[in-house]
C-alpha cells in the first residue's frame, strides 16, 4: 500500500482523534501572535494549514460515507450538511467553486502578510482588490448555480459521530484500498456479556418524571417536515428582482467596502456605504418561512456580522480602540484580567496592520 492510501486509512480509523488535534491546533493559533518575530506569519500559516488539511479530510470522508451503503449515522446530519452537500453531489461546477471560495478564504491572510513583506503598500493594496474581485465572482456563480440565498459556508460541515465509526469498505476507492472481509465473528458487547444485573428503569419511567419531559423526549425524537423534505428544497429559490437584489448587494459589499478604503480620500466614507449597503440588503431580503430553518440562520449571522464594525474603519481608530486601551491599562495589575488584558493587546497591531483580520 502506497503512502497516500495508507494515510487515507489512517484518518478513517481515527475521525475522532484528529478532529481533536485539528480543534486544539487552531486554539494555539489564537495565542501565538505576539510570543516572538513573525509570530503572525507563524500563526496564519498554522492555521491555513489546518483549514486546508480539514478541507481534504471533510472530502475524503464524505467520499467513503457514500461508498459505504451501510452506513447509517447515529446523528442525522445538520440541514445545513444536507443542504450543502446535496448541491456538492449534483452539481460540479457548485463543488470546485465552493472549494476554490473557501481555500481563498482561508489563505487570503497569509497573502496579505506576505504581500505587507514582499512589496509594496500600493501592491498589496491591488492584491486585496484582486481577491476580493476572485470571491464576488465566485459568490456571484454559486447565486446563480443555486437560485437561492448564499450561505456563509458553502461546503458541508463534517457531521461524523466519533461513536459510530464507518464500517468497513468493500468497494474500490481512488485513494483508499478496500479493506479485507471479517474473519473472526464479532465479539460480544459488554452491555450483553451479563444479562442476570437488571438494568435501571428510565426516568421517564420513575414517579418523579412530569410530563414536561416526557413530551420533550419524544419531540426530541419525533420527525419534523424539514427531516422528510428533500434536501434541495430546505431553502427556496430567489423569486423577485428584491430577492436578488438583496444579494447581490450582499455580494458586492466587502468588495465596495476594500475599494473605499484604500482609495476614497473620504475616511469615514468606506464605513457609512458599506453599513448603508448592509442595511439596504437586510431591508429588501424576503422574509424566510417558518420551515426556512437554514435561511433563518444565514440572516442571524449577517445582522450579527455588524458588530465587527466596531472593530473597523474610523469607528475603531476613534472609539473602540481607545476604550479597549484605557481597559487594558486598569486591569493590567489584575491577575486574571490582566492575563487577558495582554493577550488583546497583542492582537491590536495586528487589526491596526493588516486588513484580514476585520474584514467583511
Amino acid at each position: 500500500m502506497s503512502s497516500a492510501p495508507r494515510y487515507d486509512a489512517f484518518v478513517l480509523h481515527n475521525v475522532s482523534t484528529i478532529s481533536n488535534l485539528e480543534s486544539s491546533l487552531r486554539w494555539v493559533t489564537w495565542f501565538l501572535p505576539g510570543r516572538f518575530k513573525d509570530a503572525e506569519l507563524a500563526s496564519e500559516a498554522l492555521s491555513t494549514l489546518v483549514h486546508v488539511v480539514s478541507m481534504y479530510h471533510d472530502t475524503l470522508i464524505a467520499k467513503i460515507i457514500q461508498s459505504n451503503p451501510k452506513y447509517r449515522p447515529l446523528v442525522p446530519p445538520s440541514l445545513h450538511t444536507r443542504f450543502t452537500r446535496a448541491w456538492s453531489d449534483r452539481s460540479d461546477p457548485y463543488r470546485w467553486t465552493a472549494r476554490a471560495l473557501e481555500l481563498i478564504r482561508y489563505t487570503e491572510l497569509v497573502i496579505e502578510i506576505g504581500l505587507r513583506r514582499k512589496v509594496s503598500d500600493a501592491n498589496r493594496r491591488r492584491g486585496i482588490i484582486l481577491l476580493e474581485v476572485i470571491k464576488a465572482v465566485f459568490r456571484l456563480l454559486l447565486l446563480r448555480i443555486t437560485r437561492r440565498p448564499l450561505l456563509a459556508h458553502p461546503l458541508p460541515e463534517r457531521d461524523l459521530d466519533a461513536t459510530n465509526p464507518l464500517p468497513p469498505s468493500t468497494s474500490t476507492s481512488p485513494t483508499l484500498a478496500p479493506s479485507s472481509p471479517r474473519v473472526s465473528p464479532p465479539a460480544t458487547p459488554d452491555h450483553l456479556k451479563n444479562n442476570r444485573i437488571p438494568l435501571p428503569p428510565h426516568s421517564l419511567l420513575s414517579s418523579a418524571s412530569s410530563e414536561a419531559s416526557v413530551e420533550d423526549y419524544l419531540l426530541s425524537k419525533s420527525l419534523t417536515s424539514t427531516s422528510v423534505r428533500p434536501s434541495l428544497s430546505l431553502m427556496k429559490t430567489l423569486s423577485s428582482p428584491q430577492d436578488w437584489a438583496a444579494e447581490v448587494i450582499h455580494i458586492l459589499r466587502p468588495l465596495t467596502y476594500a475599494s473605499l478604503l484604500f482609495y476614497s480620500r473620504h475616511p469615514g466614507r468606506p464605513l457609512v456605504i458599506s453599513i448603508l449597503m448592509q442595511l439596504l440588503s437586510r431591508t429588501l431580503r424576503r422574509t424566510p418561512p417558518t420551515s426556512g430553518a437554514i435561511e433563518r440562520a444565514e440572516y442571524a449571522r449577517r445582522d450579527g456580522d455588524i458588530f465587527w464594525y466596531l472593530l473597523r474603519g474610523s469607528i475603531w481608530e476613534s472609539y473602540t480602540r481607545p476604550k479597549v486601551e484605557a481597559v487594558i491599562d486598569r486591569t493590567a495589575q489584575t491577575p486574571i484580567l490582566g492575563l487577558v488584558g495582554a493577550f488583546a493587546k497583542d492582537w491590536i497591531p495586528l487589526i491596526d496592520e493588516y486588513y484580514y483580520y476585520t474584514a467583511p
